[in-house]
């Protein structure tokens, strides 16, 4: 596996638990806590697909 899988991986098992924060914060009936899952799991995603389109143009994907 190379160094672009592997990042991209990571950035995958992020966002799952990401998500995971967000219905954990519901099942407790936290607001900020599903808020701050929300923004997490966005952040995640808009870094990972940046990453993404740089390792493209990079030749690693």
């Amino acid at each position: 596996m190379n160094r672009a899988k592997f990042v991209m991986g990571v950035y995958a098992l992020a966002a799952v638990l990401a998500m995971c924060s967000i219905g954990y914060s519901v099942a407790v009936g936290s607001v900020l806590g599903i808020i701050a899952g929300i923004v997490a799991t966005c952040v995640i995603f808009m870094t990972a697909f940046k990453m993404k389109r740089k390792l493209r143009e990079q030749g690693l994907l």
